[in-house]
C-alpha cells in the first residue's frame, strides 16, 4: 500500500517564515556593501574583463544557509511515514464481552490494600493480555450501560481503555439488566460458536429499564451464556469517605447484594455463578469461564502498521549545508569592504 505521511509537530513549520526574511536580509546586505569608486574610472580605456568564477557564485553561501534553514524547519516538524499492510488473520477463540460495574460501591476497600474497582481493573487487564486469540469487548455500567469497546483482537487498545476507566463517569446505580442487554447487542451478530458475557458486579439490580431476567432470556435465545461474578465479601465493609492529611478515612457501610439473582441469570443462560472475595478468586472465576467454553475458528481483518521517522534524513543535510555555507563565507568566498 502507499505509505501515509504525517507531521508529529506541524507547528514547527512556522520556522519556514524565516526564509523570506533571510532572503530580504541578504539582499539588503548586498545593497549596503561598500564599493570603491574612482572618479576617472570612465576615462580609463581598459579592456573589458569578465567576472571571475567565484564572483559568479558569490550567492552560494547564502543559498546554502537558506536551504539549511528550510531543512531544519521540516526536520523539526518530525515527518513520519506510516505503512499498513492488511492481512487476513485467522485465529481460534471465543467472543467475550465483559460487563464491568462502575457503581460507587466498587470503591469499597475489602480487597485490601486496594478497593474492589482497582483489583477488578488489574485482573481484567491481565486476563485480556493472556487471551490473544479471543475477541473481547467491554461494556461498563452503573445507573445505565454503555459500550466502551466493541469486540476486538487488539489487546493493547482494550487494556488502555480499561486502565482509563473511572468511577463517577456514569450516573450511580446498578443496572444489571441494561448491562446484559447491551452486551447481548454487541454479540448479536457474532458467528462464533462460543459467545460469552462475563458480568462483574458487587451489588443488586436497582436501576435501568430492562430487568436482569428479561435480559438473560434475550441472551439465552441467542445462544449467549452469562457468567456472573459477585465481587466483594458482602455485609459490612470499609468505605472511603474522605482524606485527612493525605490519609484516607474509612467508615463501615453495608451494600445490598443479591447472589440469588446472579445465580438465576447463570442458570437461565447456561453459565455459572462465581463469588470473588479477593484477587485470587476473581482470577479463578475468569479462568473458570474459559475452561467451559469451546473454541471456533473465525477470521478478522488485521494488519501490521509501521511508522518510520523521516526527520534524520532532513536534519543531517541541514547541518552539512549550514557547515559548508559558513565555511565558504569565511574562506574562499569571503567578502571584503
Amino acid at each position: 500500500m502507499t505509505p501515509e505521511l504525517d507531521l508529529a509537530r506541524p507547528w514547527a513549520l512556522v520556522l519556514l517564515l524565516a526564509i523570506p526574511l533571510a532572503l530580504v536580509a541578504f539582499a539588503l546586505e548586498r545593497r549596503r556593501a561598500p564599493r570603491l569608486l574612482h572618479p576617472r574610472a570612465a576615462a580609463l580605456s581598459l579592456p573589458q574583463v569578465g567576472r571571475g568564477a567565484l564572483a559568479r557564485v558569490a550567492w552560494l553561501p547564502q543559498a546554502l544557509l537558506v536551504a539549511a534553514l528550510a531543512f531544519t524547519a521540516l526536520g523539526l516538524a518530525r515527518p513520519r511515514s506510516h505503512e499498513r499492510r492488511p492481512e487476513a488473520a485467522a485465529v481460534e477463540g471465543i467472543d467475550i464481552v465483559v460487563a464491568l460495574d462502575l457503581s460507587t460501591s466498587m470503591r469499597a476497600a475489602d480487597f485490601k490494600p486496594q478497593n474492589r474497582f482497582h483489583v477488578a481493573k488489574e485482573v481484567l487487564k491481565d486476563f485480556v493480555g493472556r487471551r490473544p486469540s479471543d475477541r473481547i469487548g467491554l461494556v461498563v455500567f452503573a445507573g445505565d450501560a454503555y459500550t466502551q469497546c466493541p469486540l476486538t483482537l487488539d489487546a493493547g487498545i482494550l487494556r488502555q481503555l480499561v486502565d482509563q476507566l473511572r468511577i463517577g463517569t456514569i450516573e450511580d446505580g446498578t443496572a444489571i439488566g441494561n448491562a446484559i442487554a447491551t452486551a447481548v447487542n454487541r454479540l448479536r451478530e457474532s458467528d462464533a460458536k462460543s459467545k460469552v458475557i462475563i458480568l462483574i458486579t458487587d451489588g443488586d439490580n436497582n436501576a435501568g429499564q430492562i430487568s436482569p431476567l428479561e435480559a438473560a432470556e434475550m441472551a439465552r435465545s441467542l445462544g449467549i451464556r452469562v457468567f456472573p461474578i459477585l465481587v466483594g465479601k458482602g455485609g459490612v465493609v470499609p468505605y472511603p469517605v474522605g482524606e485527612v492529611f493525605g490519609r484516607t478515612i474509612y467508615e463501615d457501610r453495608e451494600f445490598p447484594v443479591n447472589p440469588k439473582l446472579l445465580q438465576d441469570i447463570a442458570r437461565t443462560t447456561g453459565g455459572t455463578y462465581s463469588l470473588a472475595t479477593d484477587r485470587d478468586t476473581l482470577e479463578h472465576g475468569l479462568q473458570a469461564v474459559l475452561d467451559r467454553m469451546e473454541k471456533t475458528r473465525m477470521f478478522e481483518s488485521a494488519g501490521t502498521a509501521r511508522a518510520t521517522e523521516l526527520f534524520p534524513g532532513l536534519l543531517g543535510p541541514a547541518f552539512w549545508l549550514a557547515a559548508v555555507g559558513l565555511a565558504l563565507a569565511s574562506t574562499r568566498m569571503r567578502t571584503f569592504p
